[in-house]
Protein backbone atom coordinates (compact mmCIF):
# COMPACT_ATOMS: atom_id res chain seq x y z
CA UNK A 1 0.00 0.00 0.00
CA UNK A 2 1.21 3.28 -0.86
CA UNK A 3 -0.46 5.82 1.71
CA UNK A 4 -0.96 9.73 0.27
CA UNK A 5 -1.92 12.77 1.58
CA UNK A 6 -3.08 14.88 -1.05
CA UNK A 7 -5.08 17.79 -1.93
CA UNK A 8 -9.11 17.95 -2.28
CA UNK A 9 -11.74 19.83 -3.59
CA UNK A 10 -11.93 22.63 -1.58
CA UNK A 11 -8.26 23.11 -0.77
CA UNK A 12 -8.48 20.54 2.09
CA UNK A 13 -6.05 17.34 2.86
CA UNK A 14 -7.03 14.02 2.56
CA UNK A 15 -6.07 10.47 3.08
CA UNK A 16 -5.60 8.53 0.09
CA UNK A 17 -3.58 5.15 -1.33
CA UNK A 18 -2.11 5.12 -5.03
CA UNK A 19 -3.24 2.26 -6.99
CA UNK A 20 -2.25 1.92 -10.62
CA UNK A 21 -0.97 5.23 -10.61
CA UNK A 22 -4.66 6.32 -9.27
CA UNK A 23 -5.26 8.46 -6.38
CA UNK A 24 -8.02 6.97 -4.25
CA UNK A 25 -9.86 9.19 -1.45
CA UNK A 26 -9.94 6.84 1.72
CA UNK A 27 -12.94 9.10 3.04
CA UNK A 28 -15.62 7.25 1.71
CA UNK A 29 -13.86 4.02 3.67
CA UNK A 30 -14.21 6.47 6.74
CA UNK A 31 -10.23 8.01 6.86
CA UNK A 32 -10.23 11.26 7.34
CA UNK A 33 -5.96 11.10 7.78
CA UNK A 34 -2.95 9.07 6.76
CA UNK A 35 -2.37 9.16 10.75
CA UNK A 36 -5.88 7.18 11.49
CA UNK A 37 -4.98 4.52 8.93
CA UNK A 38 -1.53 3.73 10.67
CA UNK A 39 -3.20 3.92 14.36
CA UNK A 40 -5.80 1.42 13.13
CA UNK A 41 -3.20 -1.44 12.31
CA UNK A 42 -4.29 -4.19 10.28
CA UNK A 43 -7.58 -3.70 11.03
CA UNK A 44 -7.55 -0.52 8.75
CA UNK A 45 -5.02 -2.54 6.10
CA UNK A 46 -7.66 -4.65 5.21
CA UNK A 47 -10.93 -2.30 5.30
CA UNK A 48 -8.70 -0.73 2.86
CA UNK A 49 -8.26 -3.77 0.86
CA UNK A 50 -11.90 -4.66 0.60
CA UNK A 51 -13.10 -0.61 -0.28
CA UNK A 52 -10.49 -0.38 -3.76
CA UNK A 53 -12.18 -3.65 -4.59
CA UNK A 54 -15.63 -2.03 -5.22
CA UNK A 55 -15.06 1.45 -5.61
CA UNK A 56 -15.51 2.82 -8.93
CA UNK A 57 -12.25 3.69 -11.26
CA UNK A 58 -13.97 7.13 -11.86
CA UNK A 59 -13.85 8.11 -8.31
CA UNK A 60 -9.68 7.98 -8.76
CA UNK A 61 -7.77 11.07 -9.45
CA UNK A 62 -5.03 10.65 -12.12
CA UNK A 63 -1.57 10.48 -9.82
CA UNK A 64 -0.08 13.20 -12.66
CA UNK A 65 -2.70 15.59 -11.33
CA UNK A 66 -3.07 15.18 -8.01
CA UNK A 67 -1.44 17.66 -5.49
CA UNK A 68 0.92 15.09 -3.12
CA UNK A 69 1.37 16.69 0.68
CA UNK A 70 3.63 15.72 2.97
CA UNK A 71 2.04 11.60 3.77
CA UNK A 72 1.91 12.76 7.59
CA UNK A 73 1.90 16.80 7.68
CA UNK A 74 1.80 16.81 11.43
CA UNK A 75 3.87 13.28 12.84
CA UNK A 76 3.45 13.32 16.62
CA UNK A 77 7.22 12.67 16.44
CA UNK A 78 10.04 14.00 13.93
CA UNK A 79 13.00 11.72 15.10
CA UNK A 80 16.31 12.50 13.31
CA UNK A 81 19.33 10.12 13.38
CA UNK A 82 22.99 12.01 12.96
CA UNK A 83 25.88 10.19 11.56
CA UNK A 84 24.91 7.03 11.13
CA UNK A 85 26.27 5.88 7.58
CA UNK A 86 29.65 4.69 7.67
CA UNK A 87 30.98 6.67 4.66
CA UNK A 88 29.04 9.76 5.93
CA UNK A 89 31.19 9.41 9.17
CA UNK A 90 34.33 8.86 7.07
CA UNK A 91 33.84 11.77 5.25
CA UNK A 92 33.27 13.89 8.26
CA UNK A 93 37.00 12.29 9.81
CA UNK A 94 34.46 10.89 12.92
CA UNK A 95 34.92 7.59 14.58
CA UNK A 96 32.37 5.20 14.55
CA UNK A 97 29.53 6.32 17.37
CA UNK A 98 29.18 4.04 20.04
CA UNK A 99 25.50 5.17 20.56
CA UNK A 100 23.36 6.65 17.95
CA UNK A 101 23.05 10.82 17.84
CA UNK A 102 19.42 11.77 18.10
CA UNK A 103 18.04 14.63 17.21
CA UNK A 104 14.25 16.23 15.71
CA UNK A 105 12.55 18.19 13.17
CA UNK A 106 9.43 20.40 14.01
CA UNK A 107 5.87 20.18 12.22
CA UNK A 108 6.64 23.66 10.83
CA UNK A 109 9.68 22.21 8.67
CA UNK A 110 7.25 19.31 7.17
CA UNK A 111 6.33 19.83 3.48
CA UNK A 112 5.58 17.40 0.63
CA UNK A 113 7.31 16.18 -2.71
CA UNK A 114 6.92 19.06 -4.52
CA UNK A 115 6.86 21.98 -2.07
CA UNK A 116 9.66 24.28 -2.06
CA UNK A 117 11.99 24.36 0.33
CA UNK A 118 12.71 28.33 1.31
CA UNK A 119 15.82 29.14 2.21
CA UNK A 120 16.40 31.18 5.34
CA UNK A 121 17.33 34.68 5.05
CA UNK A 122 20.21 34.33 8.05
CA UNK A 123 22.34 31.65 6.92
CA UNK A 124 24.51 30.82 3.77
CA UNK A 125 25.03 27.24 4.13
CA UNK A 126 22.03 25.31 3.11
CA UNK A 127 22.47 21.94 2.89
CA UNK A 128 21.35 18.55 1.11
CA UNK A 129 20.59 14.97 3.20
CA UNK A 130 18.61 12.44 1.44
CA UNK A 131 17.49 10.01 4.28
CA UNK A 132 15.49 6.45 4.92
CA UNK A 133 12.81 6.63 7.28
CA UNK A 134 10.56 4.45 9.00
CA UNK A 135 7.26 4.97 10.49
CA UNK A 136 5.96 3.48 13.60
CA UNK A 137 2.57 1.80 13.97
CA UNK A 138 2.82 -0.18 16.80
CA UNK A 139 3.88 1.84 19.78
CA UNK A 140 5.93 0.89 22.89
CA UNK A 141 8.50 1.50 25.39
CA UNK A 142 11.58 -0.70 25.54
CA UNK A 143 11.18 -2.56 22.35
CA UNK A 144 13.40 -5.98 21.79
CA UNK A 145 16.07 -5.18 18.56
CA UNK A 146 14.25 -8.25 17.42
CA UNK A 147 11.29 -7.57 17.22
CA UNK A 148 11.07 -4.53 15.17
CA UNK A 149 9.00 -5.44 12.33
CA UNK A 150 6.13 -5.41 14.40
CA UNK A 151 6.20 -1.76 14.77
CA UNK A 152 7.26 -0.59 12.03
CA UNK A 153 3.91 0.52 9.38
CA UNK A 154 6.37 1.40 6.91
CA UNK A 155 8.60 3.36 4.93
CA UNK A 156 9.52 7.10 2.78
CA UNK A 157 11.92 9.06 2.12
CA UNK A 158 13.13 12.48 3.78
CA UNK A 159 15.16 15.19 2.82
CA UNK A 160 16.93 16.66 6.06
CA UNK A 161 17.97 19.63 5.00
CA UNK A 162 20.34 21.35 6.97
CA UNK A 163 21.59 24.82 7.76
CA UNK A 164 25.50 24.13 8.54
CA UNK A 165 26.00 27.56 10.38
CA UNK A 166 23.57 26.87 12.75
CA UNK A 167 24.05 23.60 13.27
CA UNK A 168 27.09 23.86 14.00
CA UNK A 169 27.20 27.00 16.24
CA UNK A 170 26.49 24.67 19.36
CA UNK A 171 26.76 21.18 20.49
CA UNK A 172 22.84 20.96 19.73
CA UNK A 173 21.91 20.47 16.06
CA UNK A 174 18.42 21.69 16.33
CA UNK A 175 18.32 25.05 15.16
CA UNK A 176 20.09 24.14 11.97
CA UNK A 177 17.38 21.46 11.24
CA UNK A 178 14.21 22.85 11.88
CA UNK A 179 13.78 25.46 9.76
CA UNK A 180 10.13 26.30 7.71
CA UNK A 181 10.02 23.38 5.07
CA UNK A 182 13.69 21.72 5.92
CA UNK A 183 12.14 18.66 6.27
CA UNK A 184 10.60 17.24 2.88
CA UNK A 185 9.07 14.09 3.03
CA UNK A 186 7.46 11.60 0.52
CA UNK A 187 5.91 11.26 -1.97
CA UNK A 188 3.99 8.27 -0.15
CA UNK A 189 4.64 5.73 2.74
CA UNK A 190 5.15 2.21 1.18
CA UNK A 191 3.80 0.10 3.85
CA UNK A 192 5.91 -2.25 5.49
CA UNK A 193 4.60 -5.46 3.81
CA UNK A 194 6.08 -4.68 0.36
CA UNK A 195 9.54 -4.18 1.51
CA UNK A 196 11.70 -7.35 1.92
CA UNK A 197 14.72 -6.21 2.83
CA UNK A 198 14.86 -2.44 4.29
CA UNK A 199 18.21 -2.59 4.97
CA UNK A 200 19.03 -2.92 1.57
CA UNK A 201 17.72 -0.08 -0.44
CA UNK A 202 19.45 1.86 -2.88
CA UNK A 203 19.86 5.64 -1.71
CA UNK A 204 20.66 9.07 -3.85
CA UNK A 205 20.23 12.49 -4.09
CA UNK A 206 20.91 14.84 -7.18
CA UNK A 207 21.01 18.46 -7.40
CA UNK A 208 19.98 20.24 -10.90
CA UNK A 209 20.64 16.72 -12.13
CA UNK A 210 24.04 16.11 -10.32
CA UNK A 211 24.10 12.91 -8.24
CA UNK A 212 25.79 13.77 -4.96
CA UNK A 213 24.96 10.93 -2.73
CA UNK A 214 24.80 7.56 -4.10
CA UNK A 215 24.97 4.70 -1.24
CA UNK A 216 22.59 2.14 -0.10
CA UNK A 217 20.75 1.52 3.91
CA UNK A 218 23.14 -1.67 4.24
CA UNK A 219 25.75 1.32 5.37
CA UNK A 220 23.57 1.89 8.05
CA UNK A 221 25.46 1.87 11.10
CA UNK A 222 23.04 0.91 13.54
CA UNK A 223 19.36 -0.50 11.83
CA UNK A 224 16.24 -0.08 12.69
CA UNK A 225 16.14 -2.39 15.66
CA UNK A 226 19.27 -1.42 17.37
CA UNK A 227 17.19 2.61 17.05
CA UNK A 228 14.12 1.56 17.84
CA UNK A 229 15.48 -0.15 21.02
CA UNK A 230 17.76 2.88 21.77
CA UNK A 231 15.01 5.14 21.62
CA UNK A 232 11.79 3.05 23.20
CA UNK A 233 14.19 2.99 26.16
CA UNK A 234 14.02 6.89 26.99
CA UNK A 235 10.53 7.74 25.38
CA UNK A 236 7.29 6.06 24.25
CA UNK A 237 6.64 5.48 20.48
CA UNK A 238 3.51 6.07 19.17
CA UNK A 239 1.85 5.38 15.75
CA UNK A 240 3.21 7.94 13.35
CA UNK A 241 6.46 8.93 14.83
CA UNK A 242 8.52 9.19 12.31
CA UNK A 243 12.05 8.12 12.41
CA UNK A 244 14.90 9.41 9.42
CA UNK A 245 18.02 6.73 9.96
CA UNK A 246 20.69 9.58 8.86
CA UNK A 247 22.71 10.23 5.79
CA UNK A 248 25.25 9.05 3.45
CA UNK A 249 28.18 10.88 1.87
CA UNK A 250 28.41 13.49 0.00
CA UNK A 251 27.21 16.28 1.94
CA UNK A 252 27.82 19.93 0.56
CA UNK A 253 29.39 20.40 4.02
CA UNK A 254 32.28 18.24 3.47
CA UNK A 255 32.74 18.04 -0.48
CA UNK A 256 36.42 19.54 -1.51
CA UNK A 257 37.24 21.37 -4.51
CA UNK A 258 35.73 23.84 -6.73
CA UNK A 259 32.26 25.08 -7.40
CA UNK A 260 29.21 25.92 -5.20
CA UNK A 261 28.06 23.00 -3.36
CA UNK A 262 25.65 24.23 -1.14
CA UNK A 263 22.36 24.90 -2.12
CA UNK A 264 21.04 28.22 -4.04
CA UNK A 265 17.55 29.56 -4.84
CA UNK A 266 16.51 28.02 -8.33
CA UNK A 267 18.12 24.73 -7.58
CA UNK A 268 16.57 21.02 -7.88
CA UNK A 269 17.26 18.71 -4.93
CA UNK A 270 15.51 15.11 -5.47
CA UNK A 271 16.37 12.61 -2.74
CA UNK A 272 15.44 9.14 -4.48
CA UNK A 273 15.42 5.46 -2.74
CA UNK A 274 15.15 2.32 -4.13
CA UNK A 275 11.48 0.75 -4.01
CA UNK A 276 10.31 4.02 -2.19
CA UNK A 277 10.01 6.52 -4.86
CA UNK A 278 11.41 10.22 -5.00
CA UNK A 279 11.05 13.40 -3.81
CA UNK A 280 11.86 16.82 -5.79
CA UNK A 281 11.91 20.14 -4.26
CA UNK A 282 12.77 23.40 -5.93
CA UNK A 283 14.82 25.84 -4.05
CA UNK A 284 13.24 29.02 -3.12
Amino acid sequence: MKLVTFMGPGQAPLAGVVEADQVFSLAPAGYGSALEVIEQGEGAKARIAAYLKSAPRQAAIPLERAVLLAPLPRPPKFICVGLNYRDHAAEAKMEIPAVPTIFSKFHNAVIGPGASIVLPKNSSKPDYEAEFAFVIGAGGRHIRPEDWPKHVWGYTCVNDVSARDFQLATSQWLMGKTFDTFAPMGPWIVSADEIADPHNLAISCTVNGEKLQNSNTRELIFGIGPLLEFLSSVMTLEPGDIITSGTPGGVALFRQGPGEWFLKPGDVVEARIEKLGFIRNRIV
